[in-house]
């Protein structure tokens, strides 16, 4: 994870330190000359969450994080120590001597700090959001909090984001299994490059994207669109860009989290079972996975095989795609003829589009405004235009590399329209606006 950076918050703690400091053996706070042992716990002001030792599964080892307080099972959305496990039951959280929180064992070895800090008055509070923060007397912000170090769990009015002028990231991973919270192989996070996506690593291969922000949600999550049960909301922005979901009812709890084995799972408790359901999850299918078909061809799960090549262009490996294995991808048929003005664009409707890492984005640029700069373009692949966050206006997304990861659903989805020579256009495509 990056390292400790100062984040200003809109919440201005100075003026409560002083209660904060009487109450520091209170539910939520802990104060210098105070401890956390194992075996207490912190609790949020509004009982949500808490903040305490634990053990996961058939482990023996023990972790401090923090968890859902008035829910029967016992579900951990953030791990301090997550890869210097504590042998025994002797773990203590206090503050040291140069400001940082740090959990140690009886030995007095170190298994996890915060960056040192020299606020005044050093508290630690762990907010009903499940934000675990220090602050200090005359501070205007946290100096340091558990939300810029998460460990795989996204929840309600938390950001998935980057600093696109510091490169600053919270990245999710996962854990290692079910019983060890270590660092495991997946990890979320926002590609800020071209159009920002949302990216899921298996170590360094990328095995799925999000898509683009479309208006409602992201090209490659239809779950998202037309949803009554969340609000979502995507800024990409120029300094920052960020991600975060909230529950419409406030008394649904829900988290995104990612699994060890790859998933990204949205889970919502159902109380009158008493466990967490699975409301959607993603990869879902084949064509989830990034990449697939190749470049310049499509995949529909919908489909035997699934890969097939876009109009005007055919496989690279005609050997290998009639064995149904189409990762070498798609060529063109006909080069394009810029320089004479006779291409054409052909249209492929109700897409997740395609990578849009490489992709140039033009804000306020209507459908036929996109048209023309893609037709200027002569290195121009393709182009589709989007809604913009408030819904109000439209940017325009331009191709100038290989389309990548294309897939297309039954309904919804956005339209893409792809440059061919006048040769491959037929009778459709001519010059689509």
């Amino acid at each position: 994870m990056a390292g400790w950076q100062a984040r200003r918050e809109p919440l201005v703690f100075a003026a409560l330190l002083p209660t904060l400091i009487a109450l520091s053996t209170a539910g939520d706070t802990l104060a210098p000359g105070y401890r956390l042992e194992d075996g207490s716990s912190l609790v949020s002001s509004d009982g949500s969450f808490k903040l305490g030792f634990f053990t996961p599964g058939k482990s023996n080892l023990r972790y401090l994080g923090i968890s859902y307080n008035q829910i029967s099972d016992q579900t951990v959305v953030w791990v301090a120590n997550r890869n210097s496990p504590l042998p025994d039951r002797t773990g203590v959280l206090s503050f040291s001597s140069n400001g940082s929180l740090s959990l140690s064992d009886s030995k007095g070895v170190v298994y996890w700090s915060t960056p040192s800090t020299t606020p005044a008055w050093p508290v630690a509070k762990l907010l009903d959001d499940a934000n675990f923060v220090v602050v200090g007397a005359g501070e205007g912000g946290y100096a340091w909090q558990s939300f810029d170090d998460p460990t795989d769990t996204l929840l309600p009015g938390m950001k998935l984001r980057v600093d696109r002028r510091t490169g600053f990231t919270r990245n999710f991973t996962s854990w290692k299994s079910d019983d060890d919270p270590g660092t495991g192989d997946y990890t979320l996070f926002i590609d800020s490059n071209g159009d920002p996506q949302i990216f899921l690593l298996q170590g360094t291969k990328l095995v799925w994207r999000s898509g683009p922000w479309v208006g409602e949600g992201f090209s490659g999550i239809p779950e998202m669109w037309n949803n009554d049960m969340f609000n979502f909301s995507f800024v990409p922005g120029t300094e920052e860009a960020y991600y975060l979901f909230n529950s419409r009812n406030k008394s649904v709890q829900s988290r995104l989290v990612v699994q060890p084995k790859g998933l990204i799972e949205r889970r919502v408790w159902i109380q009158s079972r008493g466990n967490w359901t699975v409301f959607w999850s993603w990869p879902s299918d084949e064509c989830d996975s990034f990449g697939h078909c190749g470049n310049f061809s499509v995949c529909d799960d919908n489909e035997s095989p699934a890969c097939s090549c876009l109009q005007g262009f055919e496989p690279n490996s005609p050997d290998n795609w009639n064995l149904r294995d189409a990762k070498d991808g798609c060529r063109r048929r006909t080069a394009v003829d810029c320089q004479n003005g006779t291409d054409g664009f052909v249209l492929v409707a109700n897409t997740k589009l395609p990578d849009t890492s490489a992709a140039v984005v033009n804000e306020n640029m209507g459908t036929k405004e996109c048209w023309e700069a893609c037709l200027r373009n002569c290195s121009c692949t393709a182009y589709a235009t989007a809604e913009m966050i408030d819904g109000g206006r439209s940017r325009c997304i331009l191709w100038s590399t290989a389309l990548t990861d294309l897939r297309v659903y039954a309904e919804g989805g956005q339209n893409l329209f792809v440059r061919l020579a006048r040769a491959d256009l037929g009778t459709t495509g001519e010059n689509y606006l």
